[in-house]
């Protein structure tokens, strides 16, 4: 399991102020309606984040998130997977996703990230980054081969498994967060798959926490403040160097 509805992000290196924040619902190309958060920064850098959560949806620690990343100066909107077989709606710890992950597909995690980057780029014509968190951090992997305008893919501990099929037509850079103690997926796959994307040439990093737990990425727990730091320190470098020509 990924992170829980109680849980809530570290805070970004960087603390702007948020100048607004807050749900919405949006419609994809096939006429889905879904569920997702907005904020808007303050003092903005010129770049935007879609963030895809975990299986979850947008609950509680994803609507902190997007925050965060508006206090270190992004456009930043979280999308939910759940509107075709939910609806639009909050995902509070009652809420039934097991039953309907299954159904969710990527090329309508592809539609509905569309979605979400045309939006932000009404208000910021800036380059569009993707992070996500477990099976949205497969996902975010997985649309560095989507034929989407990003310019670059960010995953906290995903599963190479989803990924490897489109491996071959990755064309963005993307960053690989890996717990090094994950046990949804062990270290050996991490590796067959970075080892795969250095082979095939593509434009990656990987950075492995050693010790640390799936969904680290938590300020309540203290023993992993550094890896949570690095994390941020590693994000802002791989979207500035990225981001900005």
């Amino acid at each position: 399991m990924c992170h829980s509805t109680d849980s809530r992000p570290p805070a970004p290196p960087i603390a702007g102020a948020v100048a607004d924040a807050g749900g919405l619902d949006l419609e994809s190309a096939d006429g889905a309606k879904f569920s997702a958060f907005r904020a808007v920064p303050e003092q903005a850098n010129g770049m935007n984040v879609v963030i895809l959560p975990d299986v979850r949806g947008v609950h509680p620690y994803y609507q902190e998130l997007t925050r965060r990343f508006a206090e270190a100066g992004f456009h930043t909107i979280a999308i939910d997977y759940y509107g075709r077989t939910a609806g639009p709606g909050d995902r509070g710890e009652d809420f039934d996703w097991s039953s309907r992950l299954p159904h969710v597909r990527p090329e309508q995690v592809e539609l509905d990230v569309a979605t979400a980057a045309d939006h932000l780029r009404e208000t910021n014509a800036g380059p569009v980054f993707t992070v996500g968190f477990c099976f949205g951090g497969s996902q975010s992997w997985r649309l560095a081969a989507a034929d989407l305008d990003l310019a670059g893919v960010i995953g906290f501990y995903g599963q190479p498994k989803l990924v490897r099929e489109v491996l071959p037509k990755f064309d963005k850079p993307a960053l690989l967060l890996i717990a090094g103690a994950d046990v949804a997926t062990p270290q050996e796959e991490f590796i067959e798959f970075t080892d795969a994307l250095t082979a095939a040439g593509k434009t990656h990093e990987k950075y492995v926490y050693e010790g640390a737990p799936h969904s680290f990425f938590d300020r309540a727990f203290g023993e992993w403040q550094a890896a949570c730091d690095d994390a941020w320190q590693r994000i802002l470098a791989f979207t500035a160097r990225h981001g900005r020509s």
